[in-house]
């Protein structure tokens, strides 16, 4: 970041000085003397010295307000004159695109709310990274796409936290819209991975690419992607899959937990539990440590006025010539 201050109109000052100083000539060549009256025998009253204090009192106070008033000529200039601070920041980006990817069937709201608190934590800790998120049952919804705009993603990730929360409410029906469009078929894992796999973009740019999925993987339906499939099309794309998982304990589970711990750890990912409140912070640190190239963003020019102190000196300037000027006419 490089920081300078300077004028929006830097030749105004110069100008005002020129005519200040002007001015303080002429009034010195050019005082007027005409309210003057030559007394004769005044030499000895110049000489008292109550006389001759008053006097250098009076030419002091006039020196003083002339000078009282070139200052707040000047500040009156430099304020015209818009001072400025201007700042070049260059951001440091980083390369990474992460897609959170939910399994929004009944058996998973209450896992799923628990993600995304913890994600919503998590995101004002990025620096570039860009984010999006997808809800799937037995079709998918994209909620937002990948972005970089925090205050989007944070409140799209309120926004959802709370519908999971509260499944019956208006906004949870906003939230779940178009995760349904099959009738009679639910958690379709391995299109909602395609799915959330076909949301990046950019791919003649350096970026890493994760998906972080919640599901319980357990299909109810006949999907077009079968997990394996889903996770073959990822790894083809470079992307990563890291894989939350509600409980490895679940009676219906060994077979469905074992598919999804090898699915993600065949494209380069991890696989924890949901209930692990660490589980998706430890995600996150392993998708930046896999990728740690950084891009410049375009420097950032940023100009501010930088006009208090001009402004408190024009006032107290102003205030101290008018009570000068009472003074030397009194």
């Amino acid at each position: 970041m490089v920081r300078g201050a300077g004028l929006e109109v830097p030749w105004l000052v110069p100008v005002v000085l020129g005519v200040v100083a002007a001015a303080l000539v002429a009034g010195l060549l050019l005082r007027d003397r005409r309210g003057t009256t030559p007394v004769a025998n005044t030499d000895d009253l110049r000489a008292v010295p109550a006389l001759r204090a008053w006097r250098l009192r009076y030419g002091v106070l006039r020196v003083v307000l002339a000078l009282t008033v070139a200052v707040a000529a000047v500040g009156a200039a430099v304020l015209a004159a818009r001072p400025v601070t201007v700042q070049e920041r260059t951001r440091e980006l980083a390369n990474r695109d992460i897609v959170l990817c939910l399994d929004v069937s009944g058996s998973m709201l209450e896992y799923d709310e628990r993600v995304v608190a913890t994600f919503e934590q998590l995101v004002d800790g990025f620096t570039g990274e860009r984010v999006a998120l997808s809800l799937f049952d037995s079709t998918s919804a994209t909620v937002f796409p990948l972005t970089d705009d925090y205050e989007l993603v944070t409140t799209q990730l309120r926004t959802a936290r709370e519908a999971f929360t509260d499944r019956g409410s208006d906004a949870a029906a906003e939230v779940l819209r178009g995760t349904s469009g099959l009738e009679g078929q639910a958690s379709l894992i391995g299109d909602g991975v395609a799915s959330c796999t076909l949301l990046f973009d950019q791919y003649d740019v350096d970026r890493s690419r994760s998906v972080v999925l919640a599901t319980d993987n357990e299909v109810w339906g006949a999907p077009v992607y079968s997990l394996p499939e889903a996770a073959a099309l990822a790894t083809s794309r470079g992307v990563v899959l890291h894989a939350l998982y509600p409980d490895e304990d679940r009676q219906l589970g060994a077979a469905t937990a074992a598919e999804l711990r090898i699915a993600a750890q065949g494209t380069g990912g991890t696989f924890a539990v949901a209930q692990d409140p660490e589980a998706v912070p430890a995600i996150l640190e392993q998708v930046r440590a896999g990728q740690l190239t950084a891009m410049q963003a375009d420097p950032e020019r940023v100009v501010t006025d930088d006009d208090d102190l001009w402004v408190r000196l024009l006032y107290a300037a102003a205030l101290a010539a008018v009570l000068l000027a009472w003074r030397v006419r009194s």
